[in-house]
């Protein structure tokens, strides 16, 4: 067996398969190649994919990294990875429904192995991908076992003036059915796509004179700019921008006091969400005490779960409205 790796893209939009990986969906744009179903999924606000522009030659097993004649091309923006399975498809099939399908849509060709003469062996292609790797109900090593000879990428993009979006196909066929890793005879495809024009739309910056404006009017203020990877309450480095506006509004009203409140989606149980969002609370409190120099006795750290959503959490645009903190005062 050999290891290859996966990455990428959707097709025309198709309804929700009933064996679908709960909680998941086709990328909004992209949609699906008919036949297939969803069995990986993951999103995050910000990320970032290294994308194949060129032949890959080996894998680098003391730096962890996949090796090609160019660099690849290294893209930030919003991220949606999606595992798919096709019992009566070929990775060849899957490619270039893809390819096609978006083709219409104004995507570029930037790489196919199938056009690519060194395209070569692609043993251990796969290896890294385990460390992204999505919520999945199928064995990982599906996506890292097959013939080389059936590994079929593909790199695609799109520039617009409000971004550019990249998407990543990687393809294998699986030779027959196994319980093990819970496979089917077909094809498995990665698809993983990077957004940047969506990113820039579901950043939502908040000065810090706006923020006294909502705490005026409303007597809280939403905010939408402090990140956290899913389940974890670890502030991420983007979140520095929105951390500097709350430091420079409590630093305009010395006598301000407030709750630092943290809101999540329905995805999980009460309590589990209810310990989170007091975590994710404690984190910027924490921010804003140890980098900030805020006095502690101005912040209080409370959570909620997903008690107070502001939206739906029947769908992802409404979850992600309802993943937030909010600064009430006190």
């Amino acid at each position: 067996m050999h290891r290859f790796i996966l990455a990428a893209v959707a097709l025309a939009a198709v309804p929700l398969c009933a064996a679908d990986l709960p909680q998941s969906q086709d990328h909004p744009l992209l949609g699906r190649v008919g036949g297939t179903e969803i069995v990986g999924y993951d999103r995050k606000r910000f990320d970032s994919v290294a994308f194949q522009t060129s032949t890959f030659k080996e894998y680098d097993l003391e730096r962890e990294q996949r090796v090609f004649v160019q660099p690849a091309n290294t893209v930030e923006g919003a991220r949606t990875t999606i595992w798919y399975e096709g019992a009566s498809l070929s990775a060849l099939e899957i490619v270039r429904q893809y390819q096609a399908e978006l083709g219409g849509k104004g995507f570029e060709i930037v790489y196919d192995s199938s056009k690519d003469p060194n395209a070569g062996d692609y043993t251990n292609f796969l290896a890294p991908f385990s460390q992204n790797e999505p919520r999945n109900n199928r064995s990982t090593y599906v996506l890292y076992a097959a013939s080389d000879s059936t590994v079929r990428s593909t790199t695609l993009k799109r520039s617009a003036d409000s971004g550019e979006t990249w998407v990543s196909i990687i393809a294998v066929d699986w030779a027959q059915p196994d319980a093990t890793y819970k496979s089917v005879q077909g094809a498995y495809a990665a698809v993983d796509v990077i957004d940047a024009a969506a990113m820039k739309k579901d950043i939502q910056f908040v000065s810090a004179a706006d923020m006294q404006k909502s705490l005026t009017a409303a007597g809280k203020v939403a905010l939408y700019g402090i990140y956290f990877d899913t389940n974890q309450a670890t502030l991420k480095a983007e979140s520095k921008p929105t951390l500097d506006e709350i430091a420079q509004l409590l630093a305009a009203d010395p006598t301000l006091k407030v709750h630092v409140v943290g809101h999540t989606d329905n995805q999980g149980g009460l309590d589990s969400n209810l310990s989170l969002s007091k975590r994710r609370a404690e984190a910027v409190r924490a921010a804003l005490i140890g980098e900030h120099g805020i006095a502690a006795e101005r912040l209080a750290a409370n959570g909620v779960s997903y008690l107070a959503p502001v939206a739906s959490n029947a769908d992802e645009a409404g979850r992600a409205k309802n993943r937030r903190v909010e600064l009430v005062p006190f």
